[in-house]
Order: C-alpha cells, then structure tokens, then sequence
C-alpha cells in the first residue's frame, strides 16, 4: 500500500512543479493527500466523492482545524482527484473562511521597533517589510537589481501567484540601503544574506522581528506580516486609494484589500454624517 501511495503521489509531484507551484505549496500538497490516503485506507483509485467528505468531516468535527486548513486540505484533494486522476469530483463543501480583522501596529509602534533593533540588517529589514508592505518570502528573496534607487521603487518578481509588481520604496531607506550595500562590498544579489552568504530564512525574519518587539516592550504578538497589515492601513489612513494599494500589495481579487477599511480609524473619521448636511 505504502508503494503504491508513493507512486501515486509522485504523480501529483511531477504535476505540481510542472504548473509551476512553490516548494512550500508542493510539500503541503503531498502532505495533505498522504494524510487521507493512511486515513481512509484505500488505493487513489478507489476514493469517491464521499470518501473526501467524510476525511473533512473529521478534520472538522474530530481535529477542530480552523476553516482555512480545511479549504487548504480540501484544494489539495480536489487537485490530485481532480487534476491529476480525472475523478471530477464537484460536490465537495467546506466551511467559509471567516476573515478576521488584522490587527495593526500604529506609527508610534513601528518607531519603537525599528528604534529597538540592534543591527543595521535587522533594522533594514524590519523597514522594508514596512515601507514596501512586501511579504516576508517577498522580502527575503529581493535582490540588488530589484530596486531603483533613483525612481524609488521596488519590482517583486514572481509574487504570490507567480506575478511581478512594482511596490514603493522610502527615500529614507534607499539611502540607509545603499549605505549598508556599499559597506558589506556587494552591488547584486540577494540582499539580506547570512552568515554563509545565503538567504535568510523565513524562521530568520521572525525571530528579528519578535525579539525587536520585545525589546520595545510591545505587548502585541509582531510578526513581519503584521508590518504588511501596518503598511497597507497607514496608507489608507493617509488618503491613498484602495485601488491603488491593492497594487501595491499584489492582491488579486479587491475583496481582499478592503479588509484594511474596517480597522482604518481615519477612513471611517473621513466620512460625513448625512444627518451633517440636513
């Protein structure tokens, strides 16, 4: 059975990285679909409609795993069945994601971390992840050549989705980036390196985060996402188009950046009561 999984999932591989998905998106994939598979006990061909239903049942019901993981799981399924084997399988429901308002850190917070930072890397980092709203793995993978110091910009090649944006730079940071460039003696490449010239890691990124926020005596949990949350609701506050951020922090669909409007507290002060004009 072990044999006859592997090989199937080997198939699902080969498909995944032909289409182009990422590594992390690959691992979750098989990891998803060899959990069902030891769960229900049967070959790939052998699974049904029902079969799927009655696995995210118990993810649901028996794990307790929030709405987003069982969407996840559900899609991983759906892709091998459905992509790969040609089951065709449509039937299948999960529960709706609730989306949660992010929660933000004010421009005093972001002071105060970027002021507890104890390395010129650190403290670039945590800015970038502010000034551009970039994701962390976006961040991270940024090279010399992506950046225009001249027209203040940065291109994100590749983003979520496989697509290129541009996002802003701060004129503040280019300066302190060339600065800290020229000292460490490179002009491409990736930008925030190790102590073995490789990229940092995600795990990195967090702990330089996480240990400034402490440092800064911020009770919130900080993570480098919470610097993007920060980014796109302070330049709402500021007048900036939703539009326009959108843009900016590569979102495909406007539903997703318009979460920002409800913990935007000058977004709502903007408006005018109707009672106002009676």
């Amino acid at each position: 059975m072990i044999k006859s999984i592997d090989a199937f999932l080997r198939k699902l591989e080969t498909e995944l990285k032909i289409r182009g998905f990422s590594l992390e998106t690959v691992k979750a994939y098989l990891r998803h679909n060899r959990a069902f598979l030891e769960f229900i006990n049967k070959k790939p061909g052998s699974v049904y409609e029902d079969d799927i239903k009655t696995y995210l049942a118990h993810l649901i019901s028996d794990k307790k795993l929030s709405a987003s993981t069982v969407a996840l799981v559900r899609s991983s399924l759906l892709f091998f069945y459905n992509q790969v084997l040609g089951k065709g399988f449509s039937r299948i429901k999960t529960p709706k994601i609730k989306r949660n308002v992010p929660e933000v850190l004010s421009k005093e917070e972001v002071k105060a971390l970027i002021n507890a930072c104890r390395s010129d890397k650190s403290r670039l980092l945590i800015e970038l992840l502010y000034s551009s709203g970039l994701r962390v793995s976006e961040c991270l993978n940024l090279r010399v050549e992506d950046i225009d110091f001249d027209e203040k910009i940065c291109v994100v090649k590749q983003g979520k989705g496989k697509k290129d944006r541009i996002t802003v730079l701060s004129e503040n940071l280019a300066q302190s980036l060339k600065a800290f460039l020229k000292k460490q003696g490179f002009s491409s490449g990736i930008i925030f390196k190790n102590k073995h010239g490789k990229s940092l890691s995600v795990r990195n990124a967090q702990k330089i985060v996480s240990r400034a926020a402490r440092r800064a005596g911020i009770d919130k949990r900080v993570t480098p996402h919470k610097l993007r949350h920060s980014f796109a609701t302070h330049l709402l506050d500021s007048g900036v188009s939703i539009r326009v951020i959108q843009e900016l922090l590569g979102h495909s669909n406007l539903q997703t950046t318009q979460i920002y409007t409800r913990v935007s507290r000058e977004h709502i002060k903007g408006v005018r009561s109707p009672l106002d004009d009676l």
